[in-house]
Parts: C-alpha cells; structure tokens; sequence
C-alpha cells in the first residue's frame, strides 16, 4: 500500500562544541552590541518593549553600548537567553549569548 504524505521541511540551527559547553554553566549573559544600523531610539524601544526597562534605563545601557562597544543587558538561563537572543535579532539587533 502506497501512502503520499506531505513533506515537512524542518530547519535546525546547529550549535557548536563550544556553544553546547557554555549552555551547561547555569548563568549567561545577553550581550546587545554596537552596530551602525540601529538608532538609539529603536534600541531604547526594544530595551523597554521586550526586556521591561525603564526609559531611563534603557538610555544608559544604548550610551554604555555606544560608547563600550557592548553590554550585557539581561542574565539568566542558556534558554531563557536563547529566547531574548531570537527575538532581539528579529527586530534587528545585533546579540549574542555569552
């Protein structure tokens, strides 16, 4: 008996030695990084949207990030990093888990 089953496509993202290493240390660390792409306010927005920063807060950490080249903007979970990570890179900010 023949069945035609539709096809899933599914895509996985690999992840390195290193990557799977670093996930197993309980605390990591959301790392926003200078670009010349975003403006301070679009930063400041998704400081403030996703990660529930206060204006005020959220200026520092786009001065520190301006003026530092990066901060780390939220600790937690390699997961819970991994989440933020996503959704930051989705509106077009250059992240990275450490």
């Amino acid at each position: 008996m023949i069945m035609n089953m539709a096809e899933t496509q599914t895509k996985e993202e690999a992840f390195t030695l290193e990557e799977i290493l670093s996930s197993l240390k309980t605390v990591h660390r959301l790392i926003l990084w200078n670009d010349e792409v975003n403006t301070f306010d679009h930063v400041i927005h998704c400081l403030m949207h996703y990660l529930d920063y206060s204006e005020p807060q959220a200026e520092k950490i786009a001065w520190t990030v301006h003026n530092d080249g990066k901060c780390a903007v939220l600790e937690g979970s390699f997961t819970e990093m991994e989440v933020y990570r996503k959704i930051l890179k989705q509106e077009g900010l250059t992240v990275s888990v450490e």
